[in-house]
C-alpha cells in the first residue's frame, strides 16, 4: 500500500487507474565511481612527483654516512607519495578552475570521472600515511618537514596564494625546493648547508620555469581568473623578471663550487648549463611579439626542466662514479 504522500491514484478516461509516484520520496542508488587506477594515477600529478623523486634521490645520495637501502627507499617512497598527496589535494581544490583551462581540463575532476570528495579523501589519506611511514620507520624529523612540505603547497600555496597575487609561484616554490631537503634530513636527522643550497637552487629555478610556461599559456589563466604574473603585470614585464630571476639562479647555482661543497665537475656543468639558461632568457626578453616570441618562450620552458635534471644528474653521478671507483681501481 502506497503513503498518502508518495502515491496518488487519478483515473484516465478509460476509467483505469495510473499510480503516479512523488520522485522526491524516491530513494536513488549511491553514484557508482568511474575512476580507474589511470584517473587516480593522474591525480598524483606524476609529471611533477618524477622530479620529486629526483630531487629528493640527489639530497639522499649527497648526505654524508650511510643509509641503510630499505631505509633509503622507503624515504624516497614517502616523499614521493607526499608530493602525489599535495597534487590530488590541489586538484581537489581547483576543480572549478581546471576545468576552465585547456592545460588542466582533461585531468580527472574536470572530466568528471573522480569527485572532487572523493580526491580530496585520496589526498588526505596518502598525506597521513605518507608523513606517519616516514616518522615512525626513518625518523621523525624528515617526517615533520614531509608534513611541513604538504601543509605549504596545500594551504600556502593553494588555498592562500594562487587566486590572490602575482607572487603565488614565487613563495609557493618553496613547497617544490624542499624534497632535497626531507631526504637529507630522512638520511641525517639533521640540517646542513649542502640542502639548503640544492633548496635554493629549485626555488630560483622555479619562477623562470612556470613564468615562461605562464607566457604562452596567459589566456588560460585570464580565462581562469588567476593572478599569474603575464595577466597581472603584462607580458613585458614577465620577461624582465624571468631574466632577473634568471641571474640569480645561475650565480647560485654556481656558488656551491667555489664555496667548496660541490666539486669542479658540478662547477662546469653549472656554468654551461646557467649560460644556457641565460642565453634563452635574453631571447625570451628581446622577442616580444609574434612566433619568434613564442618560440622563445617555449624553448626556454623545455630547457629549463633539462637544466634542472642535468644539475642534480651531475650530483648523482659524481656520488656513484666515487662509490664505484674504488671497486675498480
Amino acid at each position: 500500500m502506497c503513503a498518502a504522500h508518495s502515491c496518488a491514484a487519478h483515473p484516465t478516461k478509460a476509467g483505469s487507474i495510473v499510480s503516479v509516484v512523488d520522485q522526491k520520496a524516491v530513494e536513488l542508488p549511491p553514484r557508482i565511481s568511474e575512476a580507474g587506477v589511470a584517473d587516480y594515477f593522474a591525480l598524483l600529478k606524476p609529471r611533477v612527483m618524477s622530479l620529486v623523486i629526483f630531487t629528493a634521490l640527489v639530497g639522499l645520495m649527497i648526505a654524508p654516512g650511510h643509509v641503510h637501502p630499505v631505509l633509503g627507499f622507503i624515504a624516497i617512497l614517502c616523499i614521493a607519495v607526499g608530493a602525489g598527496a599535495s597534487g590530488a589535494l590541489n586538484m581537489a581544490l581547483e576543480g572549478d578552475i581546471d576545468v576552465l583551462m585547456s592545460r588542466t581540463a582533461n585531468r580527472p575532476i574536470p572530466r568528471g570521472r573522480i569527485t572532487r570528495g572523493e580526491a580530496m579523501g585520496f589526498g588526505l589519506t596518502l598525506s597521513f600515511f605518507s608523513v606517519m611511514t616516514l616518522g615512525t620507520l626513518v625518523n621523525w624529523y624528515a617526517g615533520g618537514l614531509l608534513a611541513f612540505t604538504i601543509f605549504f603547497y596545500v594551504v600556502i600555496y593553494t588555498m592562500g596564494l594562487k587566486r590572490r597575487t602575482a607572487q603565488n609561484i614565487v613563495i609557493g616554490g618553496a613547497a617544490g625546493a624542499l624534497p632535497p631537503v626531507v631526504a637529507w634530513a630522512a638520511a641525517t636527522g639533521s640540517l646542513s648547508v649542502e640542502p639548503l643550497l640544492l633548496f635554493l637552487i629549485i626555488f630560483f629555478w622555479t619562477p623562470p620555469h612556470f613564468w615562461a610556461l605562464a607566457l604562452f599559456r596567459s589566456d588560460d589563466y585570464a580565462r581562469a581568473g588567476v593572478p599569474m604574473l603575464p595577466v597581472v603585470a603584462g607580458p613585458d614585464a614577465t620577461r624582465l623578471q624571468i631574466l632577473l630571476y634568471t641571474i640569480v639562479l645561475v650565480a647560485i647555482a654556481a656558488a656551491p663550487w667555489p664555496l667548496g661543497y660541490f666539486d669542479w665537475i658540478y662547477g662546469v656543468t653549472s656554468l654551461i648549463l646557467g649560460a644556457g639558461m641565460l642565453v634563452l632568457a635574453i631571447e625570451v626578453y628581446r622577442h616580444r611579439t609574434g612566433s619568434q616570441a613564442l618560440r622563445a618562450t617555449r624553448r626556454l620552458f623545455a630547457f629549463s626542466i633539462f637544466y634542472l635534471f642535468a644539475l642534480f644528474a651531475v650530483l648523482l653521478l659524481d656520488v656513484v662514479a666515487k662509490a664505484v671507483a674504488p671497486l675498480i681501481w
